[in-house]
């Protein structure tokens, strides 16, 4: 009995342990403080900042579909990360009037998942696939059929017995994003009614986008302080509203009422983001082709054991970006240094680095 109960104290006081706990690393947001990119969206398509050709389309596209009364065709959004696809999706049903069922390719395990959700939908109701690209085949020829014929085939029962029944679907609109538009089959890509490319960002537009995140974040920048951000956000509303974060958290250290540009130089410069907007790994890829293979051509399993990081990650993470701004060339014998690289290290291109540090 005596050791039922110190049992059941000791339980007792886990459990209140856990509690406090749990209490010591609540996430709620202080003095409603925004906490993540959901309070930093737009939530129409007049609020959204840059992607002006897009956006034009776009509207004439849903103002359509309001005078006909019948939803939109399906829409897909393709460019690379952090520009704005899942915004643009919040924002199509928010034009609309309509909720928005948000999921994602590599969630849907199996077909039957699919199913269930599209069987689920109402009238008129946005159904958000982000990383369409990465849905199993037997679920993309699923959405195939509910895309244009609005019905799937429940499939019921098991083996030479099992019986496939059409169920009908209301009318809805799949929104897709992909950042490997290549990858999608042609007949899902056909089905898409409106694509929608998004480009990179110019300097420009991105300190519109800056300076309404820093009014959403409480942030005071003094004039050319959102332009040095803009020139190291290489592009992408997504990092530009990170390295605002950033600069806050250092406003905040050192209780600077007004953040100056010097300010916006310091705070990157800690986090090692230099004026072009190349983070410590863009740097090492460089150094690695400057100083270890004299400029190059390397090739790109070399490259990637050199800096330390798997080949995929230098590849699709680093590459993109030192190519689009002249800092890299991709050629056949392998990756090869630019005149401008030299330069942004320091260096003087086609010179001797062999006695370099």
């Amino acid at each position: 009995m005596g050791r039922e109960m110190t049992s059941q104290s000791a339980m007792q006081g886990n459990s209140e342990a856990n509690e406090v706990s749990l209490q010591a690393i609540s996430a709620v947001p202080l003095d409603n403080e925004p906490v993540s990119e959901e309070e930093l969206r737009p939530q129409a398509l007049g609020g959204f900042i840059g992607q002006p050709q897009l956006k034009a389309q776009l509207q004439l596209f849903l103002d359509a579909a309001r005078k006909r009364d019948v939803p939109p065709d399906h829409i897909l959004l393709a460019g690379p990360p952090g520009l704005g696809k899942t915004t643009l999706a919040m924002i199509v049903a928010n034009e609309l009037g309509v909720p928005i069922r948000i999921t994602s390719g590599p969630a849907v395990q199996h077909a039957g998942d699919l199913a269930s959700i599209l069987s689920s939908l109402d009238a008129g109701e946005v159904l958000f696939i982000d990383e369409i690209h990465r849905l199993p085949r037997a679920a993309e020829e699923l959405l195939y059929i509910a895309m244009e014929d609005f019905r799937v085939d429940v499939m019921v029962g098991k083996g030479p017995g099992a019986s496939s029944i059409p169920l009908t679907l209301p009318r809805f609109t799949v929104v897709g994003a992909t950042t490997r538009e290549g990858m999608l089959p042609s007949p899902l890509r056909a089905r898409f009614g409106f694509t929608a490319h998004l480009d990179f960002y110019p300097s420009e537009e991105l300190e519109k986008l800056i300076e309404r995140s820093a009014a959403v974040l409480g942030v005071d920048l003094a004039p050319g302080s959102a332009q040095q951000l803009s020139l190291r956000s290489r592009g992408t509303p997504r990092i530009a509203n990170r390295l605002l974060r950033r600069v806050r958290d250092w406003a905040i250290v050192h209780e600077l009422d007004v953040v100056k540009p010097d300010d916006v130089k310091e705070a990157l410069s800690l986090y090692q983001i230099d004026s072009e907007g190349l983070d410590r790994l863009d740097l090492a890829v460089l150094n690695a082709i400057v100083r270890n293979f004299d400029g190059g051509p390397v090739g790109l399993n070399n490259l990637a054991a050199m800096v330390g990081e798997e080949s995929e990650t230098v590849e699709t993470v680093c590459e993109p970006y030192l190519v689009r701004e002249g800092f890299l060339m991709r050629t056949p014998k392998g990756r090869v240094a630019t005149d401008k690289a030299w330069i942004h290290l320091g260096l003087t291109p086609g010179g001797d680095v062999s006695k370099l540090s």
